[in-house]
């Protein structure tokens, strides 16, 4: 989804049109490689096909060899179209010539394609329609649950559908908003309240709550600290995941805009909350990177390993934070995109941005550290 993100930011950059194709069947269009055997179907029976099977020689919904066998079909078709396939991202195509650029990301069976010549975009969709069954629905308005509105302003994405559907299923649309998504001074932790009767209903919202991810930064970290009782959910748990849901009823039209910026630079932002964990005091590392001035990925998580010192935890913080920031130079490099040096920023770190600073028997080297982890 970071590509994608990625990619809405450059078409605001550019004001680039973006349209969206699906393909009917997708999985039907793919020819199997391997032997795969199915019972025979109803209807058919008679004493010469008693202890007979059918051998596929296409493959079907259902079938774990499906989505690889399809993606294969649909990337040799559009290499043979002469797109290439970035490395940073295996979804994502790219074609240049001259001043000629298109950008396809593909997703299953829904396609985004954006370009800097329409004449391109359609020479593609008639390619397109000669190997597939596709079906051109115009604009980018609505991918993978997303809501995409574009205006002078630039592109709004949001979940606001999914939101009072996850609502009105949970019973909660009519509850009083909350103000947060969890209390700032919270200190859940494993041993918290009453095991849950039934933990599979904790689990379930949590995992429609994460599918929110993908545009609703500002329930990450509430998240992140509410995943890890997944294994042995409490009441205290499924409380404080409901009141995420009364924070979505306050908020239900919040996503992201991207905007135009008039520049192309990376910039991520790191920081850490040292030992904020109750249980293992480990601490809680965040960071979010933004492309031409809008957010396109961010991460709260705890750490692996408990910081024997907020610069530490901090530190590992930067490290996570770098390595977004590579991979994204990585992917804009190969759409061609010039970004410049990329920037990374944090807060204050103690005793390790000293001038001279001391040597420490008990702070080993933390570069080493971070190899063996």
């Amino acid at each position: 989804m970071t590509s994608v993100r990625v990619l809405l930011s450059l078409v605001v950059s550019y004001d680039w049109p973006l349209y969206q194709f699906d393909v009917k069947n997708a999985f039907l269009n793919s020819d199997l490689t391997e032997e795969v055997y199915m019972s025979l179907p109803l209807g058919i029976y008679g004493k010469e096909m008693q202890g007979k099977v059918c051998r596929l020689k296409k493959s079907l919904y259902s079938l774990k060899q499906s989505p690889r066998v399809w993606f294969d079909k649909f990337r040799v078709a559009l290499i043979q179209f002469g797109y290439t396939q970035t490395q940073s991202d295996h979804t994502l195509f790219v074609k240049k010539k001259d001043t000629l650029v298109i950008f396809l990301i593909v997703y299953v069976d829904d396609i985004v394609v954006t370009s800097n010549d329409i004449e391109e975009v359609s020479a593609l969709k008639k390619f397109l329609s000669s190997k597939f069954e596709i079906k051109d629905l115009g604009e980018l308005w609505y991918f993978l649950g997303i809501e995409v509105a574009r205006s002078k302003e630039g592109i709004f994405i949001s979940q606001r559908k999914y939101v009072l559907d996850l609502l009105t299923e949970t019973g909660k649309l009519g509850t009083k908003p909350a103000s947060t998504p969890i209390d700032v001074n919270h200190k859940l932790s494993t041993n918290d309240g009453e095991l849950l009767a039934d933990r599979g209903v904790f689990q379930r919202l949590l995992g429609k709550l994460l599918y929110l991810y993908m545009t609703r930064l500002d329930i990450s970290y509430a998240m992140s600290v509410i995943s890890q009782f997944m294994h042995a959910p409490r009441e205290t748990h499924m409380t404080t995941a409901k009141k995420v849901l009364c924070y979505l009823k306050g908020t239900p039209v919040k996503g992201i805009l991207f905007a135009k910026h008039r520049h192309m630079k990376i910039e991520v932002y790191t920081n850490a909350n040292w030992v904020g964990n109750v249980d293992g005091r480990r601490s809680t590392l965040g960071y979010c990177a933004m492309v031409a001035g809008d957010i396109v990925s961010w991460s709260s998580k705890k750490q692996t390993v408990v910081a024997r010192s907020s610069s530490k935890a901090k530190y590992r913080a930067m490290a996570h934070g770098v390595s977004e920031l590579i991979w994204l130079k990585s992917l804009l490099n190969e759409m061609g995109v010039s970004c410049g040096s990329p920037v990374l920023f944090t807060n204050h770190i103690g005793g390790y941005t000293s001038a001279q600073p001391v040597p420490n028997q008990h702070e080993p080297n933390l570069l080493q550290e971070n190899n063996e982890q």
